[in-house]
């Protein structure tokens, strides 16, 4: 078994044990904390030029900002829910154009839009 194998399964592992007992503001955090991190894993692949890499870590941050899309409460969000949807598609866009250009000020850009919505995030918890 190589070494990065085995450190993948166990990040797996540890990370499915703390959804299993996050609280929803945590689930929250957990999903900002992955896009964040998915976005510094392309910049090094594109820094490397890992096509295949960044493509799959832009894809993933991608899918995890449509999952904090898709949890939006339209009914009860009014304004705010309108204005982060419109925030999400915004910050999508920005990972489809930096994954098409290779784009590492792009990637900047999302992961501080990001940052800072995790930061009053974590501010209300």
């Amino acid at each position: 078994m190589n070494a990065q194998f085995a450190v993948d399964s166990y990040a797996q592992v540890h990370r499915n044990a703390n959804v299993e007992v996050a609280s929803p503001h945590k689930l929250i955090d957990m999903l900002y904390e992955g896009a964040l991190e998915r976005i510094a894993q392309a910049k090094g692949a594109i820094q490397y030029q890992n096509i295949e890499l960044r493509g799959k870590k832009i894809n993933s941050a991608i899918a995890i900002v449509g999952g904090l899309r898709s949890n939006l409460n339209h009914d009860e969000g009014g304004d705010i829910s309108a204005n982060l949807e419109a925030l999400y598609v915004y910050i999508q866009s920005i990972l489809v154009k930096a994954h098409r250009e290779a784009n590492t000020e792009l990637l900047d850009e999302a992961a501080s839009l990001l940052a800072n919505m995790r930061d009053a995030w974590q501010q209300i918890g």
